[in-house]
């Protein structure tokens, strides 16, 4: 396809008609964007509801010089939606937003300079701050980074491989050329889907970017606010959403490894979560029944334990 745009805003979702219209209000908005060419791409992951409706709808009465696009990936998962965006995309840079992700008036012109000034930068990351339903536990922020909130200061800051801190997909920015070259066809992990909580797809494309020796950044100038409803705070979301991240664990952790040396690294990484987990329960085990991030914790370490052996029962792991 030939890529003649300087950006694209890529927008994966699944049942967003609710959502959506304020996200696409937020982008008919955004300034310093008139040299800029740039397009917007709703890319509908299999919805059942009026999501097409909403955006054929806004179409109608889009005025704005930046086309407003739609197309439809009926294979559920946000790994096949990213997919279809990145194959759809005409920009040099895509720009990934989650219908619940509402970025400030000057994201789109923050995150293509971002790229310009740093040319090794494969990929990049928001500044996203919570806009909570309900106020959440007092210890919540020990794992609120899981639900893709990034607050790392108002600096940019380079994601140092041995570090093995990655962004969220929520907020980020790839260049075009960069996913084609580094990205797998067929990754291991596609994205949650009804039963199916398994997640990590998003590190596991970003491990892969890193290790083709793009950098990745987090660009504080690119500002969004995630809203996380009620419901992402109970118990019977958050312990299913922690199992799915622990049991994707070894195809992240094992990107960067050497196929030769990967039993090793198994050995090594299968201890030091049996130490966590030890650790863990006599820390805490007054508190694991009742204490909703002790139990969420707990459950990421035992179910990063059980990863290779999970995926590989299950057919992830067979080329």
């Amino acid at each position: 396809m030939n890529n003649c745009l300087d950006f694209t805003v890529a927008i994966p979702t699944y049942n967003g008609e609710s959502r959506l219209p304020e996200l696409l209000e937020r982008l008919r908005n955004q300034l310093h964007t008139e040299n800029l060419s740039w397009e917007i791409i709703v890319v509908d992951n299999n919805s059942t509801d009026n999501t097409a409706k909403v955006v054929q709808e806004t179409q109608q009465n889009w005025r704005c010089p930046y086309p407003l696009k739609y197309c439809f990936e009926a294979k559920q998962g946000a790994a096949y939606a990213r997919k279809k965006a990145v194959a759809e995309a005409k920009g040099r840079f895509i720009g990934f937003l989650d219908d619940d992700n509402y970025p400030v008036s000057n994201w789109v012109s923050a995150a293509y300079a971002f790229g310009e000034k740093y040319p090794k930068a494969g990929a990049y990351g928001s500044q996203i701050h919570a806009d909570w339903e309900v106020e959440p536990p007092e210890n919540f922020q020990r794992i609120a980074p899981f639900l893709a909130i990034t607050e790392r200061g108002n600096l940019p800051l380079l994601y140092e491989t041995a570090k093995k801190i990655l962004p969220p997909s929520a907020g980020l920015v790839v260049r075009r050329q960069t996913w084609l070259e580094s990205v797998p066809d067929k990754p291991i992990l596609t994205g949650r889907v009804q039963g199916n909580m398994i997640a990590s797809e998003d590190l596991e494309m970003l491990s892969y970017i890193q290790k083709s020796g793009w950098e990745i950044w987090y660009n504080p100038e690119m500002e969004i606010s995630h809203k996380i409803p009620k419901s992402r705070l109970q118990k019977d979301y958050l312990i299913p959403f922690f199992r799915g991240i622990g049991l994707s664990r070894y195809v992240t952790r094992m990107v960067h490894i050497k196929q030769v040396y990967r039993p090793v690294a198994l050995l090594s990484y299968m201890i030091n979560d049996l130490r966590k987990i030890a650790f863990h329960f006599l820390k805490y085990r007054t508190k694991l029944k009742h204490d909703l991030v002790v139990a969420c914790e707990m459950e990421l370490f035992l179910s990063s334990f059980i990863s290779p052996f999970y995926l590989w029962k299950n057919g992830y792991l067979k080329k």
